[in-house]
């Protein structure tokens, strides 16, 4: 249960969406028909969905399979069809009881497991583990069969949680009663997790959550149900803003600790908070016995107030200094995951360097594509621009109208974006402005990792010839188009649901297959098994007719035929390159020796064997540092394609 811990106590909790009312069970069939309203494939419950619903449910509780038995899962994931088919009629009268029944499984497995654990907890304080460093974390192919099994799980599991703390805590004396605290703190962090299991007060809330959580994974990959704190989450992450004081809290032993700082904040821009500052109180309020929430509670305050932060520090000589900083809550703009970009000089001018992490847009008149038009613009005053590099390693996509605006950016006009939805209708999106900001050579570097709207993105550049698509062989492989109602400030539920499929101008789908890579430089994700084919229940791929002669637009109208005459034409320039350029950058990575040991670091990754957690390939990125070097090849032999044919 780890990746949940990332979520509910490493992540920037300044303030949560408006409080909703409870969840009743009603909600659930409400909920899930205005779903089936939009989803490409399913439109009303099916045995199918019931049977993946009960498999999510118990993977949602028990991703590492620490808690259940197989015989206890069993009866749930492996239901004959005429019990699914009376779950369904059960469904239309909103009645649950079949979950709740799974529900009390996970109960009896949660007072088991919180049995077992003090029991493990007080040998580990007693005789601790011997061993220097935390054993990996991981989960199980398979529920355990016995108890003796699912007990070596946890001891485990908490031989992990405690040497983890002492890395943590290099300075603190690791005495008994230290051990004690640890075991406490993460018994408090996983007994947070389970009691939205156990709440008899809000029961049928979390009863429904978990349930309307478990139907909407079963209708594919992408389509999700969220809590109300998720989607803030989710809202900050899209608009790459929210408002707060800037810090990063965790939970640790001596209480909660300010991790870090987010750049820009109102805590950075004070110049008193400092990564590894203990709040202790705040408003004068002792926080020394408040738990986690109470915290977060208490750093809501009131409005954009000044609140009065009590902090404990320690100095170089370990003496503890107490201070008391007012701050004020304001907008954060998340300045280091918006668009980045850097210059190297080449010939007579520039190469520039962007760097962008996803999609975003926000209500303000804030987005990638505003910020790459910038950028161009300031690239174009600072010299001659030959050549650009678009870094897209990182991006798992945002906002889709932003991914047809960041396209349009170096094209003139064109379809960029085919959509399909549910009942066959089929849209356009177009770039129409007629206008090119940038055409001369371009690279855009991506991974296994770049998904969604960098994908289209991609796809787009390359399908038009406007650049040249380097990194992994192909990208993640997620072609499908979702409607949110995240960043609807009015929502009544939070979901986000897939309604069609995208498709490019050529008429490929990036559906599983990935934009494929015109020259392969393998990225750090290379070894190992990322993308949309790796999932559960992933949409198909197909493909449409290509959109790049638009001929059944009607040119009566002046804006269509001003459309039609600075249309996008398809260049071959670079793709004619492309024999030289993979023979060139072939032969520079097959001689350099920090290449050689990244290839050979991923080799070790793929065959399981155990690779040094320093690099042995240097500090240089070599995938932008070989792009740059493609790149300028590209502008050698654009400078020379004027006298000479490929």
């Amino acid at each position: 249960m780890i990746r949940h811990w990332v979520v509910l106590f490493f992540l920037i909790l300044e303030t949560a969406v408006a409080d909703v009312r409870p969840l009743r069970n009603r909600d659930v069939r409400q909920t899930l028909e205005e779903m089936f309203t939009f989803h490409v494939e399913f439109k009303e419950l099916t045995p199918l969905i019931i049977k993946r619903s009960f498999k999510s449910y118990i993977e949602l509780f028990d991703p590492e399979k620490i808690y259940l038995l197989r015989t206890e899962v069993i009866p749930f994931i492996e239901m004959p069809n005429e019990e699914l088919e009376l779950v369904i009629d059960k469904y239309y009268e909103d009645d649950f009881s079949v979950y709740a029944a799974l529900n009390d499984q996970v109960v009896k497995s949660i007072y088991r497991a919180r049995e077992w654990r003090q029991e493990i907890a007080k040998q580990l304080v007693l005789n601790p583990p011997s061993s220097p460093s935390p054993p990996e974390g991981e989960g199980y192919a398979h529920f355990a069969g016995t108890d003796d099994r699912l007990k070596e799980r946890i001891t485990r599991q908490l031989t992990r949680f405690l040497l983890l703390e002492k890395q943590i805590s290099r300075h603190a004396v690791w005495d008994a009663d230290r051990r004690t605290k640890v075991m406490a703190l993460w018994e408090r962090r996983l007994t947070r997790l389970e009691d939205t299991y156990l709440n008899q007060a809000k029961g049928e809330h979390y009863l429904a959550l978990h349930i309307l959580k478990s139907m909407a994974r079963s209708l594919d990959a992408h389509t999700a149900y969220f809590s109300p704190d998720e989607a803030y989450e989710m809202r900050a992450s899209l608009e790459k803003q929210f408002e707060g004081f800037g810090v990063v809290l965790r939970e640790g032993v001596d209480g909660v600790v300010i991790s870090s700082l987010v750049k820009g904040g109102p805590a950075e821009k004070s110049g008193k908070i400092l990564a590894g500052d203990l709040l202790i109180s705040i408003d004068g309020k002792s926080m020394a016995t408040a738990t986690y929430e109470e915290v977060l509670i208490g750093l809501k305050g009131q409005g954009r107030g000044e609140t009065i932060l009590g902090l404990k520090r320690f100095d170089e000589n370990g003496e503890e200094r107490y201070l008391d900083v007012s701050i004020r809550r304001e907008r954060i703009l998340m300045e280091d995951e918006r668009l980045q970009y850097t210059t190297e000089p080449f010939a007579a001018g520039i190469i520039g360097k962007l760097v962008l992490p996803s999609f975003y847009e926000s209500d303000e008149s804030s987005s990638c594509e505003a910020d790459i038009r910038e950028a161009i613009k300031n690239l174009k005053r600072q010299g001659n621009l030959v050549g650009m590099v678009l870094d897209l390693r990182e991006n798992s996509g945002g906002f889709l109208n932003q991914a047809v605006k960041v396209a349009g950016l170096f094209i003139t006009n064109g379809v960029i974006i085919i959509s399909k939805y549910a009942r066959g209708e089929v849209k356009y999106l177009r770039d129409i402005d007629g206008r090119n900001y940038y055409d001369g050579p371009l690279i855009v570097l991506t991974s296994k990792a770049s998904a969604s709207a960098a994908e289209i993105v991609a796809q787009a550049l390359q399908d038009y010839g406007a650049g040249l698509i380097v990194g992994d062989e192909r990208t993640y492989g997620k072609g499908t188009i979702q409607y949110q109602t995240v960043t609807d400030h009015q929502a009544k539920a939070f979901f986000k649901v897939t309604v069609g499929k995208y498709y490019t101008v050529s008429g490929k789908s990036t559906q599983l297959e990935g934009v494929k890579a015109d020259i392969l430089v393998p990225t750090r994700y290379a070894p190992y098994h990322i993308g949309e084919r790796f999932l559960e229940y992933p949409i198909p791929n197909d493909y449409l007719p290509a959109a790049y002669a638009e001929s059944s637009i009607n040119t009566n109208s002046w804006f269509l035929k001003n459309y039609l005459s600075t249309m996008q034409i398809k260049d071959s320039l670079w793709r004619k390159m492309l024999p030289i350029l993979k023979v060139n950058s072939t032969l520079r990575l097959e001689k350099d020796p920090n290449f050689k040991n990244f290839v050979k670091a991923i080799k070790d990754v793929e065959e399981g064997k155990q690779i040094s957690t320093v690099d042995t390939w240097g500090t240089e990125d070599l995938q932008m540092a070989e792009a740059v070097k493609i790149l300028k090849d590209m502008i050698y032999l654009k400078t020379k394609s004027a006298h000479t044919e490929f």
